[in-house]
């Protein structure tokens, strides 16, 4: 009966690796998890359409901030913000040696500032492939770490729907995750930039010197046609990067940023963010009108448009049936099965990490993940943990940053993963040049391979300790809950009988 219960989770995998479109799966899944509901658990459809509405009830907010995000990443790429920063980061010159590392260092700075790892890998991978093209460096050295880099955002970033959705269901406030995890992601993204170097250097690379236009100005025509189609911001952005952007164009950005860190809501950061962007890009040049066909107001319209049709719709019925999932309790006896194992807060911990890595592998992406998996952890930490309301927060964070950090940088070692299907699509559409498979994405991944292994490992060890704000309690802080004997239970269980 408890594989029956979980059967919905494999076929929302086994559809996903099968290569079906998430959009679909999601349904399928729901629907036969509600058939499933009904006969294992004689709840009738009524009472699950109810818990599935009120799941999704609970994510109203981040819907909004998730329109808001996608629009200002639209806003980001079209009025010259992304290009400003990309042209800062070529400025110095780029050499087969320095061009996967400069790809790294660009994507995780415009990841942040948009929010999205698709949109941002969508972006920049025309550039970075190209470079690469003519300076004679390692394409699937490069595309690894352009890869790498965008998920740094989705990790970390403020407008994240990752972050934002993660924190949401762990209750705990955005900005306090970012900060919690703030130091650990960018060691990570230290770490990473001096291995892409080193491996670099030793591949022996050519110090062969070029630029950004040259790379665009040999982009064939096809490319050129399917952009247009896929992302037309993409083709604004590479055109603005052509023909150069004030440098002034980074200060939505660096705004964005600096009210984040002030604590200013998330909503307020993103609509600040996007008149910004449009104030300046009218002063540019960048922004051709607010009003009328390729206006201002139609970069947003895009971007509400690109979360409703995917984004937003994928999380409605992924939301619908976590609702269903933990209406019927699907994953209590792997819960019960980890409650009885674990003998202090760090194995419980680490668990939970293990669980949301399984979880995404399983389900092929990485919001199925964290609105599948993300109560069950929680539910796991507060049933089975006493500690103060403060440690307990901490705590919650840990699992935030686990549903996130471990769903992005996770599914870039996932080979039937859709962000990795993703990314090889983008590849092949902007640099036809290569076949590009899945260890393309996988095999040089060195800042999914560090976040990963290092999250798990210092969780599990306690060296946390040692990255200011990374930390969480230990014993004897924090404990496990003692479980009454089986023995004080058959001793207990007649007396209250007798009294009753």
């Amino acid at each position: 009966m408890a594989l029956l219960r979980l059967s919905p989770v494999f076929l929302m995998a086994g559809l996903m690796i099968g290569g079906m479109n998430a959009l679909v799966a999601a349904p399928i899944a729901t629907i036969y998890a509600a058939v499933i509901a009904h006969f294992t658990e004689k709840i009738s459809f009524g009472e699950i359409l109810d818990c599935s509405v009120e799941n999704v009830k609970e994510m109203e907010l981040v819907f909004f901030i998730l329109m808001m995000a996608y629009a200002m990443a639209e806003c980001f790429m079209a009025t010259g913000v992304g290009a400003a920063i990309i042209n800062m980061a070529l400025k110095l010159g780029l050499t087969g040696k320095t061009v996967a590392v400069t790809g790294l260092i660009v994507t995780s700075i415009l990841s942040v500032a948009t929010g999205t790892s698709w949109g941002t890998f969508a972006a920049c991978a025309p550039i970075f492939l190209w470079l690469n093209h003519i300076v004679d460096g390692n394409l699937i050295l490069t595309t690894a770490a352009v890869a790498g880099g965008a998920c740094f955002g989705d990790n970390i970033g403020l407008i994240s729907d990752t972050t934002v959705v993660s924190s949401g269901i762990q209750n705990v406030e955005v900005i306090h995750r970012i900060k919690h995890q703030g130091v650990w992601a960018i060691l990570c993204l230290i770490l990473s930039i001096v291995l892409f170097f080193v491996v670099s250097v030793g591949m022996g690379l050519p110090n062969t010197t070029a630029n950004a236009s040259e790379a665009i100005d040999q982009i064939p025509g096809e490319v050129w046609d399917s952009l247009k189609v896929e992302n037309p911001s993409a083709v604004t952005l590479l055109n603005q990067v052509k023909m150069g952007v004030p440098y002034y164009m980074i200060i939505p950005l660096i705004l964005v940023i600096i009210v984040a860190v002030k604590g200013l809501p998330t909503l307020a950061c993103l609509g600040l963010g996007i008149v910004s962007s449009m104030i300046l890009g009218l002063v540019a040049g960048t922004v051709p009108s607010i009003f009328g066909k390729g206006g201002f107001l139609e970069l947003i319209y895009s971007g509400f448009s690109d979360a409703g049709s995917w984004v937003i719709v994928m999380m409605m019925w992924v939301g619908a049936f976590g609702g269903i999932m933990t209406k019927m309790d699907a994953f209590a006896p792997l819960s019960n099965f980890i409650a009885s194992r674990v003998e202090n807060v760090r194995q419980l911990m680490t668990c939970n990490a293990l669980l949301c890595l399984l979880g995404n592998a399983a389900l092929s992406d990485e919001m199925a993940q964290i609105v599948t998996i993300g109560p069950i952890i929680k539910t796991l930490t507060d049933d089975n943990v006493e500690a103060s309301e403060e440690d307990m927060y901490k705590l919650r964070l840990r699992n935030a940053a686990f549903g996130s950090s471990l769903g992005v940088f996770g599914s870039q070692l996932i080979p039937w993963h859709v962000y990795v299907n993703f990314y090889i699509g983008i590849a092949s559409a902007v640099y036809p040049l290569h076949t590009f498979k899945a260890t393309d994405i996988i095999k040089y991944n060195f800042m999914g391979m560090i976040a990963v292994i290092s999250m798990i490992i210092l969780t599990r060890t306690g060296w946390d300790r040692f990255i200011p704000n990374f930390d969480i309690p230990s014993e004897p802080d924090v404990k496990i809950k003692k479980k009454e004997s089986s023995l004080e239970e058959s001793v207990l269980r007649p007396c209250i009988t007798e009294e009753r």
